[in-house]
């Protein structure tokens, strides 16, 4: 016990750290992630930029900042777009059962059929180097686990004594979900959320990686990466940079959600 709520504080405390960089990061630096000074190529760490200056003499430091906060708020915005209809299915699915429940896990199996990356590589396709089509391959790729995950717990509690004396009583859906179904869904559904805001963050970077997701200039991490991968013998500081802050993010991902799901 003592072990686990040490990694549950260990992974909330480096989220804290990784949001609260996102989040106020920005406006602290103060300084404009576009902003070339061409003379200061690959300039070295100071304390006026801390991470060194980019191969365009742009502040690593508010590139950094703002990649944060792009690639969390995206990852946030899917994945609340995926779990709301999901789960919102996901019950009614269970609840109604019938004719509604095959032809949703029929439409969920069909969504499965078709990896999530290649979904968001086709819509990337319409927009290249768009925002939306990152964040609705991404939801589109995601709402199914959360409809899976709430059908099948969903079921079996509908179906347990408790839910049928509460029936008999009278009392209605909204005190049945409220009073059953919500105590044992929602661990659940945190643990996938985390998992899935990790994912995202991921699957985002990849894309800016292999150049198929947001374009240059844009301040993203997978972007970052794959344009200063060139000068990685020259300023490692700066290729280290954007790789640290997405291994920080999942590793706090990864210990806050082990941590819950084995308390």
């Amino acid at each position: 016990m003592r072990a686990r709520s040490f990694s549950q504080r260990a992974g909330l405390l480096i989220l804290l750290s990784v949001a609260a960089f996102a989040l106020f990061g920005p406006a602290l630096v103060g300084i404009d992630p576009a902003r070339q000074v061409l003379s200061r190529f690959l300039e070295t760490p100071s304390l006026a930029h801390p991470l060194g200056l980019d191969h365009l003499g742009r502040s690593m430091l508010a590139r950094l900042a703002h990649g944060a906060q792009l690639s969390l708020s995206m990852a946030v915005l899917s994945v609340l777009s995926a779990a709301l209809p999901g789960t919102a299915l996901g019950l009614l699915a269970a609840w109604r059962g019938g004719w509604l429940d095959r032809v949703l896990g029929a439409l969920a199996d069909a969504v499965l059929a078709l990896p999530g990356l290649l979904l968001v590589l086709l819509l990337a396709a319409f927009a290249p180097g768009q925002f939306w089509p990152l964040y609705l391959g991404i939801s589109l790729a995601l709402w199914v686990e959360y409809f899976r995950v709430t059908r099948s717990a969903a079921a079996i509690l509908l179906a347990s004594p408790q839910v049928e004396a509460s029936r008999l009583l009278g009392f209605g859906s909204a005190y049945i979900v409220r009073r059953h179904l919500a105590p044992a869904l929602l661990p659940r559904l945190a643990t996938l959320m985390r998992f899935g805001i990790g994912g995202a963050v991921l699957a985002m970077a990849a894309l800016g990686f292999i150049g198929v997701g947001l374009q240059p200039p844009t301040a993203e991490l997978g972007v970052m990466m794959i344009e200063l991968l060139p000068y990685y013998s020259e300023a490692p500081w700066l290729v280290a940079a954007p790789v640290a802050l997405l291994f920080l993010t999942m590793l706090g991902l990864m210990l806050a959600g082990r941590a819950g799901m084995q308390a």
